[in-house]
């Protein structure tokens, strides 16, 4: 493979932006929005919430209204664990809120009691019942609210929500991902006052009204490291565009550590890799450690590099599905509770194999790309949660990638 190929906006940034859109009076406007079944399930709760939303090419175009329900039902909620979000927007500004438990890919535990605790610190009375999470308060006031965890979820639910409550809240212990930033920026675009996103301690001034704002995402870090791995898998000489380079700084760290060529330019990055990669351990972290959503691209890689890896996973406990499928190609892994013991092969070889969830889809397609013959991968609904016209960018740079109508 060689050329350019395209990073889209960050899904992780888009999906709480679309959320947050609910707390605005009149338009918002996001710009250069990724064609992704998330969004689409997303616009699906906003539209189920009374919004009017229009896709506009790249843009989508949001208007609140009086919304008639404050219930997101299990039929959004199953297929995206972001829908969970809309509980503290729509308490925040309605007063009210019923969503059904999340769900999401299984990848492992992800409780909502930091969440529901955040909101009660807020005031909010919260109850459970009947798979379904129950909210309700007159407004909401600021409070000093420590994570136990720093979890990402928590972080921007609790501060889009503190947007509109009365007076400070602080967030100890906040998740330090680029996204949260951004979700931060969107914000204060809207009208919020908040400080501090990015550290460990964000301030949120509540005020009484935000409006409606335009917008861009920023980059996808995953999707560009996703690419930046591809590239080093298959030998090639890629350059990534439209990427923030610091957010991909422990991808960029870890290649290079592995001998991978690897240029940081302003708004991209090349990736090139001739000679034979050495084995590098690999700990997944909260930002800015290495991410867990790169840990399954990045086992791919690994799986074919000179030498033995250790992939260790601190994030979520169920995250080695993909292993199987990868030994299914070849690869020497053993598994031992938290981490993986990668010994690398030569090459993979192509086998039917299947998406467990969105970042085993993508490794897979990472290892596919690097296999001798061919590899069939079924499931790929996953994939398609997570990555914009996959297909057709890597046909853009000379893969030999297609999309069967079985798949």
């Amino acid at each position: 493979m060689q050329g350019t190929i395209r990073v889209s906006s960050a899904k992780n940034a888009v999906l709480p932006l679309l959320i947050a859109s609910l707390l605005g009076e009149g338009e918002s406007v996001l710009t250069d929005v990724p064609s992704l079944a998330d969004v689409d399930t997303t616009c699906a709760v906003l539209q189920h919430l009374g919004c009017e939303v229009a896709r506009q090419n790249k843009d989508i175009v949001i208007r609140p209204g009086q919304s008639s329900t404050v219930e997101a039902p299990y039929e959004f909620v199953r297929r995206m664990r972001a829908s969970f979000l809309c509980l503290g927007p729509l308490l925040a500004r309605y007063g009210r809120a019923r969503i059904s438990l999340p769900g999401g890919c299984a990848i492992g535990s992800r409780p909502i009691n930091l969440h529901l605790k955040g909101l009660e610190a807020m005031g909010a009375r919260v109850r459970m019942e009947y798979g379904h999470v129950e909210a309700s308060c007159r407004r909401l006031q600021g409070a000093q609210i420590y994570l136990d965890f720093p979890s990402v979820g928590a972080t921007e639910h609790l501060m889009m929500t503190a947007a509109l409550a009365e007076g400070q809240t602080i967030l100890e212990n906040a998740a330090e991902e680029p996204e949260i930033i951004d979700l931060a920026n969107y914000l204060n675009s809207m009208g919020a006052h908040i400080k501090g996103a990015g550290t460990t301690v964000i301030k949120i001034e509540g005020v009484k009204q935000l409006r409606g704002t335009h917008y861009t995402p920023i980059p996808d870090r995953i999707e560009a490291g996703s690419y930046m791995v591809a590239a080093a898998a298959t030998q090639s000489d890629l350059l990534i565009d439209n990427v923030i380079a610091d957010h991909v700084k422990p991808i960029t760290a870890k290649l290079k550590e592995m001998g991978a060529y690897v240029q940081e330019n302003d708004s991209s990055v090349r990736v090139r890799s001739c000679e034979p990669l050495k084995a590098v351990d690999i700990k997944t972290l909260p930002y800015p450690g290495f991410p867990t959503d790169m840990q399954a691209q990045m086992m791919a890689l690994l799986a074919i590099t000179q030498g033995t890896s250790v992939v260790t996973e601190t994030v979520f406990e169920n995250r080695f599905m993909h292993v199987d499928e990868l030994k299914r190609m070849g690869a020497q892994i053993k598994v031992e509770s938290s981490s993986a013991v990668v010994q690398g092969v030569p090459r993979l070889y192509g086998a039917p194999v299947k998406a467990t969830d969105l970042r085993a889809g993508a490794a897979l397609v990472v290892a596919a790309l690097a296999a001798q013959d061919t590899t069939e991968i079924s499931c790929i609904h996953h994939i398609e949660r997570g990555y914009d016209d996959i297909v057709s960018k890597l046909q853009h740079i000379g893969a030999q990638i297609g999309r069967t109508h079985s798949s």
